[in-house]
Order: C-alpha cells, then structure tokens, then sequence
C-alpha cells in the first residue's frame, strides 16, 4: 500500500466527493480554510492527482487509500521464490506503459502478476484494477474492466470514455489478467486506453503477445528445478500435512517430472497426506507412460495433462461427476449454482450440504479454488476448466449440463430481480454476470427459460447502468420469446434503454414499431396504439436525434393507425394519443401546437403516471418558450424535476423523461435567468446515475457556476468536461460552445490566462463563433470588466447584432451590450438599453443587469439596491460585488 491518508484527511476527501467547496468543507469540519487548503494539497500529492476533481471522483467512486487496486486477488497460500521475475516485471514497469507477462497455462502468470501490482502500489496512488479475463466473452473486455473499476455508461456516453475517465485521473495500473482467448479485443482495447490516458500502465497476462506498438514482453518460465520448485512442493504438501517429510532426492525428482510447472506441483503435492513422497513419484510415472509422444515443445502440457488426469482418476466417483460439470460455469459459482448443475434437484438442505462436501474434497486436492468473501463461491482455475470440460463432453453430459446450467442461470437472475432495492444486488450480480451471460449464449434458441433469462438480463443489465448491453439483451430476448406479447415488453423496454444508452432516437422509434407489429400479432390493441403513438411522438419530439427524418405523411398514417386500434376506454391510451397529436399538429417538429398540448396534459395527469404526466408538461413547457414566455417555461419544467423522485430508475420506461427533464431544466433555467435552478438541476443531473458525471453533465453545470461566480469550480468542471471529450477522440461539438464561452469569463474573472479556452471557443464554433450570442455576451462583460471601451462600438454592435429567439445567452448578450454601452458613453446607449429591456422581463439575470445599468446611467441609487436584492436573490456573488462597488460614484 502506497502513503496513507490521515483521519481527517479522509475526511476532506470524503467531503470533495460530495462537490463541497474549501470554505464549507471548512465550515463542516470546523478548521479553517487554510487548513483545508493544506489537507487537499497533501491529498493531490498522495494520490498524483492534478486538481481537486480527480479528487472527488474518487472519492466517489469509493477509493479511500492511495493506490488501491480494485479486484486484486486475494491468495489464501504463500507465494514461492520468483525473486528475479519480480524485479524483472517490477523494472519492466518502469519503462514502459504496457508490459506483457508470457507464458504457458500453470506457470503461475496469474500470481506474479497480482504479487507485482501489490509491490508497485507507490509506483501507482491513483490505483487502478486488476481484470481477470477468464470468464468474459468477445465484445465484453470493456464491460470487465469498468466492473472492476466501478465505472458505468452515462447516458450518451461510451463505455469506453467512461473507464478513460477514472482511469485518468492519476497514475494507475491496469492488469488484464488471461488475455489469450480475447487477444485481439485486449489489444485494441489496451490500445486506446494508454492513447486516451499518458499516466497509466497496463500489465497483461497471456499466452501471446498483444502485438501492440513498443509492448515489453517478459517470459515466464517454469521454477527452477534445485530451488523454488522443491521449495513449492514442500510448502503445499506441509499444507496438506503438517507432519510431512520426504526424502530432497525424491522431492527433486518429483518436481523435475512436473517441469517445474507450479500448477502440477500444487496438484501434486495435494495428495501428499495420502500417498507420500514415494507413491507420488510411482503414481505420476505411471501417468506419464500413458500420454504418448516424446518431450518436445510441448513438454510441460504433457505433465501438466498427466498429473490432472492422475489427480482426476483418483477422486471417488461422485467427485468426478461434480468435477467435470463444474466446469461449464466460466466464472465463479456459489454452492446453490454448484448443486444445481450437479443435478441436486433445487439445492435443498441435504442436496446443498451433500455438494458442499465434495466441493470442501475437490478444494482439499487442489481442483477447486475456494473464493472466500460475504457469500462463500468456488471457481476452477482456467486450465483446470479446461481439462473439466473435455471429462464432460468425454461422459456425454455436456447437453445435459448446460441445460442445468441455464435452469440455474434463469433462476438466479429472476432472483437478483426481485432483489434490486438490497444493496448487495450488485456485487452478486457482477460475481454471476459471466455465467449468466455465457448461459444465453448457449441457449440454442426460442423457449421460456432462455426468454426468461434474457429478460431478467436485460433488467439487471439496465439497472447495473450496462446500457448498450441492456440494450442488445432487450432485443435478444425480444428473439427468443415465446410468444408475441412478451415480445412486445421487451421491444417497448428496449426503447427506453435505446433512448439512455444510445445516440440516435431512430432505435427508439423503430423499436416501437416493432413492438406495435408484435401487439398486433398478439391481438393487443392497446399495446400497439400506445406503441404507434409513442413512435410518432418520438419522432417529433426529438427530430435532432434522427439520422433520416420520418416524413409527416408517414407519421399521421402511423397516428391514424393508432386511433383505429384505441379501445377507447383507456386513460393512458388517449393520453398517449393526445400527446403525439400534440407533436404532431404543431408548426415544425420539435414544436407542438400549444392548445392540444394543454389539452394533452390535461388528460396525462388523469392517469396519474409521472412519466406522461412529464411529458406532458414537456408539450406545454416547449409550446410556452417557443412564444417566448421563458419564466413559464422554466416553471413548468421545474414541475416536471419534482416529478422525477416518483420515477423508478431501474425502469427503462421512464429513462426517457428522466434524461430530458435534467436537460430541458438547465437550458430553461438558464434562459429564464433562473441561475439557482440551473445550479440545482445541473447538480442533481451529475448525481442522478441514470446520466451520470460525463462531458455532458458537466457542461450544464459549468454555465451557473460561472454566471454565480463561483469561477474556480467553473473552471475545474471545465476542465474536466475538455478532458472527457478529449479522451473520447472526437470532435468538439457546438453545443459545448456556452461551457466553454462562460470559462472564458470565468477564467479572465480570476485573472487566469484566457487563451486556451478561447483556442477551444473557436475550435467547437468554427466560423460562427463571431455570430453566437455567448460568445458575444462574454466578450461585453469582460469589456466591462475590465474598463475597456476603445472597442465597446464593435462589441455593442455584435451583442445586438446576433440573432435567434431560442438561443439561451441572447437576452445575456442583449443586457450586457447595453450596459457595456452605457458605461463607454456611447451615443445610442438609451437606445441599447431601451431594447434590451424587452428582454428583462422574461430573463431575471438581464433584468438585474439592465437594473444596474439604469443606475449608472441616471445615477439613481434606487436602481443599484434594486439589482444588488436580484443578483442576491440569485445568487450571483460576483455580479453584486461588482454592483457595490459602484455605489461610490453614484
């Protein structure tokens, strides 16, 4: 373990994961500000961070100890010799950003990796993971390793970007235990975290290399025969039995038969207690003579085979039986798993107790890995599975096995289900989620278990916050239903996940379609009028999200459709097919007609469901702001926020409403002027899991912060924000344009230097940046700020100049302009300021602006008190300390 942290410090960590600034940190802990200062100085050196915001992430997500390596294993033996492997990997380290530990299955890569990660904690405070491998699938590499870290898909946001994020908040170490069987999907995935993260190592175990540019490959061989090998078999046969003694000549010879191979020589020594040093040696021979072929290149497969296939025969046959069905679980399995597959019935009382026991046998000799923690779970190692596995296709038992092994899978997450409000659900589904996943794989096709099975996966994946996966398990199990109803569930639930865990509303909207065609099928009118009108819907509401827009021809035959199938005696069916005619009727789309979406909200909240009724305030929120009425809007949507504590998070049907009702709330506060609301909205936002802390989130709150002038923690969420999007490898986006503007004031505020983020400015607006009204609000204000008028005609003119009706910042841009042209004594500053007052009356930050600029113009002390309340009342702190200090010249 790496430097650790005191108390208190802990303290001051937990308090920064909670987003608390030093002076209330101060204020919690009763020390002072200096004091915190210090604490959080020392905190950033122990753990390598660079800001306060790496900081919080992880406390976040858990981490209270520099260098804590989340999954590294635990080992109930000793570890023998390798003292040269070690310094080998630890230097190897040293050097390069990813080093490669090869060699053969049994040669104890596993071991010396997990040893090595424990020994470079100090190399690593930011910590890291260590993945094992052996039970993930293609495509899954990623899912592992966020697992492992805690890290789980925001909405929008690839996992990838994801696991980036933690990992690059310091120095780390990533260790991606048994690669070979997922090599290429390992490499590329090695690849771009080392591109996205310059302050991590990644240490692999692998049978091959990954072929990655500037990889550092170190060998493993076997122990050396005279040393450690002797040394391992003792230490594990006086494990087995305390009182064991052997003759060295015996001993070397044993170990020389087993090729050094620390796996073989562990099996062996097992069976110490039993057969002693002699009898070891004659038994092993005997295996040896029966594997044909002479000791070529593959020697130590050859001993490693005879000594599991001696070790096999000599188990009683109900052990042999467990031992080779064991092997279909590609993970670890609990004692109910265990006996359901070894055909225990149910896994009752007498049935669980029997399997126990010959699990404790098959643990005795070394076959089974007992894995101890807060549920007892066992689990082979991968060489040994291996073997297990062709025993059961050798009995013929491989069809049946995985059939109780599908039963078991059906069965366990149904349970996990029904358990999602226990805290521990997660850690017991992250222990069985490869076997659950592995079990669907195999299920071979249509059938109530495996329905059932991709059903709860599909849930629980949603849940875990895994959404594209939730997403592909939704449409699985849509395949493999049994009928047309359930795959009408599963294609409505696959809607909401597409609408969290993808970037394109065309899934949402086609998956409604499918659904429909399958209510249709089931002779379910209501399910598909909801799902037709839902699709229309969809696809007004959210037009940006569609890489082909649906004609509005199409849509009102979809709608007409809907209509025809309503039973007409269901509230929420005519409160669906009020919303899409909302939608649908209005001016362009992402506009409904104002007078059906009151009437469709109307009808919405005779349902009492949360998530229409939230739509339905969505109808009128849009139909209020897009005739300019933006306090109504903001308060409409502030109705909507307090909506969302009714709404399960577990549930895909609501997602939708969640995400854009955080969305909406923040864009709308901050065209209302309403900067407390845009603070808590974008705050809760970061909290909710559902979104997550992603560039997304982060950008809307980075606005009020610097609108509030709270500019250093503007700018460390800017930061942040930037980093994100970096690792991600794409190209900034205009909407990250406000974000970016208001940390250029921000910035220029606390006397930072303003050039990176205005190089950034121009690089998300390209040739616009000139034409958008944050920008040019921004460029007034700072003009303002700092006394400079030799160019306040041209910034005047621009802050007037700029144009759209719905642009959040126009009102920003009008306000400032004016009072830039007020206090440069321009010639058309009553002007100015006469039309930007149509403004104030609908945006409270541009009302107090306009309030103080009145003051400096007619020298009114009345007007100054009356901006100094608003900017109090929102909060503003730079804003009314900069309005006091005019009270002087007036």
């Amino acid at each position: 373990m790496g430097e650790r942290i005191s108390e208190r410090e802990a303290e001051v960590l937990a308090a920064l994961g909670a987003r608390l600034t030093n002076a209330q940190i101060a204020g919690r802990l009763h020390i002072s500000v200096r004091t915190v200062e210090s604490h959080v100085s020392a905190l950033l050196r122990k753990y390598g961070m660079a800001d306060r915001w790496a900081l919080a992430e992880l406390a976040r997500a858990g981490d209270r100890e520099p260098g804590r390596l989340a999954g590294l294993p635990v080992s109930g033996t000793t570890f023998v010799g390798r003292e040269a492997d070690r310094a080998a990997v630890l230097a190897a380290l040293g050097e390069a950003r990813l080093v490669t530990l090869l060699g053969p299955g049994g040669v104890g890569k596993t071991r010396l990796a997990a040893l090595t990660a424990e020994n470079a904690v100090a190399m690593f405070p930011s910590g890291g993971a260590f993945v094992d491998l052996v039970p993930v699938r293609d495509g899954f590499v990623a899912r592992a390793v966020a697992t492992a870290l805690g890290v789980t898909e925001g909405s929008h946001q690839a996992l990838d970007e994801a696991v980036a994020a933690r990992l690059g908040t310091g120095r780390s170490l990533l260790v991606l235990d048994n690669c070979e069987h997922v090599i290429d999907e390992a490499a590329a995935f090695a690849e771009r975290i080392l591109a996205a993260c310059p302050d991590v190592r990644v240490l692999v175990t692998s049978r091959e290399r990954l072929g990655v540019p500037r990889e550092r490959s170190v060998p493993l061989a076997p122990l050396p025969l005279g040393s450690d090998a002797e040394r391992l078999f003792l230490d594990r046969a006086r494990a087995a039995d305390p009182q064991f003694v052997a003759d060295p000549a015996v001993v070397a010879d044993l170990c020389a038969r087993l090729d050094g191979m620390p796996l073989a020589i562990e099996l062996a020594a097992a069976r110490a207690a039993s057969l002693g040093a002699t009898g070891l040696l004659a038994a092993l021979d005997d295996a040896l003579r029966l594997l044909s072929g002479g000791r070529g290149g593959h020697e130590r497969h050859r001993s490693l085979n005879a000594v599991l296939s001696w070790s096999h025969d000599l188990l009683d046959e109900d052990e042999q039986e467990l031992f080779r069905r064991l092997g279909v679980f590609v993970g670890s399995f609990d004692l109910h798993a265990a006996s359901t597959v070894a055909g225990a019935g149910a896994g009752a009382g007498g049935q669980d107790a029997g399997v126990a026991d010959l699990l404790g046998r098959l643990v005795d000799k070394s076959l089974v890995v007992h894995v101890r923690g807060r549920v007892s779970r066992w689990r082979l190692l991968e060489t040994v599975r291996a073997f297990a596995l062709a025993k059961m296709a050798a009995a013929g038992e491989e069809d049946k096995t995985r059939q109780q092994h599908l039963r078991w899978a059906a069965g366990a997450a149904s349970a996990t289900e029904d358990r999602l409000g226990d805290p521990a659900w997660r850690e017991d589904f992250d222990a069985m989620a490869a076997d659950l996943r592995a079990a669907l794989a195999a299920c071979g096709g249509p059938g109530e278990r495996p329905h059932r099975l991709a059903s709860a996966l599909a849930h629980l994946t949603f849940a875990r916050r895994h959404l594209l996966e939730s997403f592909a398990h939704h449409r699985t199990a849509a395949a493999l239903a049994p009928d047309a109803a359930s795959a009408a569930r599963d294609l409505r639930a696959g809607a909401g996940c597409a609408h969290v865990g993808t970037t394109s509303n065309q899934h949402v909207y086609e998956l409604l379609l499918e659904a429909a065609a399958e209510a249709h099928q089931a002779g379910d009118d209501r399910g598909r009028a909801v799902d037709l009108a839902r699709a229309v819907e969809t696809a007004c509401r959210f037009p940006e999200a569609f890489e082909t827009p649906v004609p509005a021809e199409h849509l009102r035959g979809l709608l007409d459709e809907a209509g025809a199938a309503d039973p007409r005696d269901d509230p929420r069916v005519t409160a669906c097919l009020a919303l899409a005619r909302a939608w649908l009727a209005g001016p362009v789309k992402g506009a409904p007609d104002a007078d059906l979406a009151a009437s469709a909200l109307a009808t919405a909240r005779t349902t009492e469901d949360p998530v229409l009724v939230s739509a339905g305030l969505c109808a009128v929120g849009t139909a209020a702001l897009r005739a300019g009425r933006l306090r109504e809007a903001n308060r409409i949507t502030a109705e909507r926020l307090r909506l969302l504590p009714s709404m399960d998070r577990d549930d895909p049907y609501c997602a939708p409403e969640i995400c854009n009702t955080y969305g909406r709330a923040c864009i709308y506060a901050i065209m209302a002027g309403d900067l407390p609301g845009a603070m808590a909205a974008a705050r809760a936002g970061i909290e909710d899991d559902l979104l997550s802390d992603t560039h997304i989130t982060a950008s809307r709150l980075v606005q009020p912060l610097a609108l509030t002038g709270r500019f250093a923690e503007a700018i460390e969420h800017a930061e942040r924000m930037w980093d994100q999007w970096e690792r991600a490898g794409r190209p900034a986006p205009l909407w990250m344009l406000p974000a970016v503007s208001t940390t250029v004031l921000a910035s220029a505020m606390l006397g930072e230097p303003v050039a990176p983020w205005r190089a950034r400015a121009a690089e998300v607006a390209g040739d616009t940046l000139g034409t958008q009204s944050v920008a040019a609000f921004v460029d007034a204000r700072l003009a303002l700020h700092d006394g400079r008028h030799d160019d306040a005609d041209t910034l005047v003119r621009r802050a007037f100049a700029v144009e759209g009706p719905l642009d959040p910042y126009l009102a920003y841009a009008r306000a400032a302009g004016a009072e830039l042209a007020v206090a440069a004594g321009l010639p058309d500053a009553e002007d100015r300021l006469a039309t930007a007052a149509a403004f104030a009356e609908e945006n409270a930050w541009a009302a107090a602006c306009l309030a103080r600029t009145r003051a400096r113009l007619n020298h009114d002390p009345t007007h100054l008190d009356h901006s100094i309340q608003a900017w109090e009342h929102l909060d503003a702190q730079a804003e009314r300390a900069h309005t006091l200090t005019l009270r002087t010249d007036l």
